[in-house]
């Protein structure tokens, strides 16, 4: 029997590279769920090629333009948060991939918990902000919580069969971004055309201007403190810009535990769509010879100061990574359409910050708050900064 398996973010890079996965073994994998945002015409070509049996656009106009457009087929369509809630608990379903970007992972991640789906989890926001319900929910249900993120892929299969108590210390890897060997100097003005060029990965746009920031690091590192149960300080970032190693796990005595491959993002996704099991892949072999060595640097946290603003959230904690979350989202929103500067993006996540009075052990509602108010605050903000320009 194929193993049925529900993608929430289909259309995004994740999404995407995961339906090359089912492509390949579509004897063994079933897609019964699809969900994506508003982008109908890619959807529709999705549910034509795999035959779900529901399908959701979160924009009940484009879903009801969907519906149209798939009249022919015998497929659900659905939309909303409704609608992402009864695809996370399909009961034909084993296994649920959220692929989505941003908060609205965490109410479907928490459904499938508790219908007992299987989880794989390439959602950095969900743990980041709710992983103090996102843990106990997997253990009460007793369901398992497979890393997708190629990092944390490669920490979970390091650590595999190794005893966590005698992990002594974490070493997450990073390509260093866009903008790696740039000085604070150098990215005065930068925009995102220039931040969107990453050297190495296709991650999206918003995951690519957090690498060019190392905002996304600072999500993986607090994701990994909930992943693998290990505190923050534990948590060494290093700079390999060749991305291919792909993280490591030190041991008390000494050993270090490495995890190599060539950057590709499926990787990560196949592992987890057939744990523990292993399939062949078509990616480019890592020739070791053509490497010659691997090149290891510290990241620099004065000039990207989106990695020591996110270990600062994560000693803080409660409510706190969910303003640093929020307030980056929403900064890079306004980035993305050219409405500030690359470097504003870490004044706004830091004020945000700084008007924020931590929550010791938040409730959804007020992790949803919280983002609200984050969001506010950057933009209040951005139209403070407007009024000035304007009586100047």
């Amino acid at each position: 029997m194929p193993k049925n398996i529900v993608i929430i973010g289909s259309t995004g890079s994740i999404g995407t590279q995961t339906l090359d996965v089912v492509r390949t073994y579509r004897e063994d994998l079933h897609v019964c769920a699809l969900a994506a945002g508003r982008n109908v015409k890619m959807m529709e070509e999705q549910i034509r090629e795999f035959h779900p049996e529901i399908a959701c656009l979160f924009d009940e106009k484009a879903a009801q333009d969907l519906r149209t457009r798939v009249s022919d087929l015998p497929v659900k369509i659905v939309s909303g948060m409704d609608g992402l809630l009864e695809e996370a608990q399909w009961k034909d379903a084993d296994l649920f991939l959220n692929a989505v970007v941003g908060m609205i992972g965490i109410k479907p991640t928490l459904a499938a918990i508790a219908a007992g789906k299987t989880i794989a989890l390439a959602n950095k926001e969900t743990l980041v902000t709710a992983g103090h319900l996102i843990i106990p929910a997997v253990q009460k249900a007793g369901v398992q919580l497979l890393p997708v993120d190629s990092e944390h892929s490669a920490i979970f299969q390091c650590m595999n069969g190794e005893p966590k108590k005698r992990v002594k210390k974490i070493l997450l890897t990073c390509s260093g971004g866009t903008f790696r060997g740039k000085k604070r100097a150098d990215l005065v003005h930068m925009h995102a055309a220039q931040a969107l060029n990453n050297p190495n990965w296709d991650m999206g746009a918003k995951v690519t201007i957090d690498s060019a920031s190392l905002v996304n690091k600072g999500l993986e590192v607090m994701e990994a403190k909930w992943l693998f149960g290990v505190d923050v300080d534990d948590i060494q970032v290093v700079v390999q810009p060749q991305s291919v190693m792909h993280s490591a796990v030190e041991y008390v005595d000494g050993s270090i535990m490495a995890h190599l491959a060539s950057p590709d993002m499926r990787l990560p996704i196949q592992y987890a769509l057939f744990y523990p099991d292993r399939r062949p892949l078509d990616i480019k072999p890592l020739d070791l010879f053509a490497l010659g060595s691997l090149i290891f640097e510290k990241p620099d946290t004065e000039t990207f100061r989106g990695l020591p603003l996110a270990y600062r959230a994560a000693h803080a904690g409660g409510s706190m990574p969910t303003v640093f979350n929020a307030a980056n989202e929403e900064a890079v929103a306004h980035f993305m359409k050219d409405e500030i500067e690359f470097l504003d993006i870490y004044d706004l996540i830091a004020g945000a910050m700084d008007a924020h009075k931590v929550i010791p052990n938040p409730s959804l509602d007020e992790i949803l708050g919280t983002e609200q108010e984050a969001r506010e605050f950057v933009r209040g903000k951005l139209y403070e900064g407007r009024r000035e320009r304007q009586q100047e």
